[in-house]
């Protein structure tokens, strides 16, 4: 058996463009890989094809992405399905983390190591892209600019501004739907139809600058509707900038939301902060970038 991390991501910026005739809304968003993970195991054994989750909340037909992906590869490898692939949950749904879509992607390059790489990265792409609109960012290890529906990537070194800098993440008891997210967009035509060229912008300040100096060029179209909704994801970040975040966004269409924190004893007591003010019952975790 092989076991493969699967990561999840957060959007430093999401800046919706406008909605598509295809019903999807052109964007430009900067995405950002964060060591947390799930797992993904496989076993190459010859027997028919099996996949399994540690969480009996997730399906594991067809319309898991997991085995979306699994079977793809078998048909476009010409391999016949067979093995076991077990996922260990550790993400939570719903977040705004891109998880599913990470598993999506790391079963795709994974299973292509395991069978001799039969795939090339071209090839990976083109399965990933249908699969969901992040499922193609996780086949790199970068942070990356996505535009369209998120799918065409500009790959990018690291930052200088998120050096030595920590991310805590911060998930409610309550997700957020993405389609929700986007359909009660259309009530903040502001946000709906965004200026173009500020990924760009932001990705020099990044480069440039200190995150401090940086810090009000971070922006998520989305948080206008879903903090709306769901004030109490804007009581959650106002605390995090109150005790030391430099930065607090919503990731994606929400529910989690993210501190980048350059102070590393602040960074480690944020949980606990969190925990006495708002409870635990939220899903929380931290890593240094």
């Amino acid at each position: 058996m092989s076991a493969y991390l699967s990561p999840c991501k957060v959007n430093l910026m999401l800046n919706i463009l406008g909605r598509r005739p295809d019903g999807f809304h052109d964007l430009e968003t900067l995405f950002l890989p964060v060591p947390v993970y799930d797992r993904i195991e496989i076993s190459k054994e010859e027997s028919p094809f099996q996949f399994t989750c540690s969480t009996d909340r997730i399906p594991t037909g067809p319309e898991n992405l997991v085995y979306r992906a699994a079977m793809e590869f078998f048909a476009k490898a010409r391999i016949e399905p067979h093995g076991k692939i077990h996922l260990v949950k550790n993400l939570p749904s719903e977040a705004g983390l891109g998880g599913g879509s990470a598993n999506a992607a790391v079963t795709l390059k994974s299973l292509n190591q395991e069978f001799g790489n039969p795939l090339n990265a071209n090839e990976l792409h083109e399965l990933a892209t249908p699969l969901g609109s992040d499922v193609p960012f996780f086949l790199l290890d970068a942070p990356a600019i996505g535009r369209g529906r998120g799918e065409k990537l500009i790959e990018l070194p690291r930052f200088k501004a998120l050096e030595d800098v920590w991310i805590l993440l911060m998930k409610p008891d309550f997700g957020v739907s993405t389609g929700w997210a986007y359909k009660a967009l259309a009530n903040y035509p502001v946000h709906q139809k965004g200026r173009p060229g500020r990924v760009e912008e932001f990705v020099e300040a990044l480069r440039s600058s200190t995150l401090k100096e940086a810090a009000p060029l971070f922006y998520n179209s989305l948080e206008a509707p879903v903090l709306a909704e769901y004030p109490i994801l804007a009581e959650y970040q106002k605390f995090l900038r109150e005790n030391g975040a430099d930065v607090t966004l919503m990731s994606g269409s929400g529910s989690t939301t993210f501190a980048l924190i350059s102070d590393p004893v602040r960074a480690k007591r944020m949980s606990d902060l969190l925990k006495e003010r708002f409870g635990g019952n939220m899903w929380i975790a931290s890593a240094k970038l």
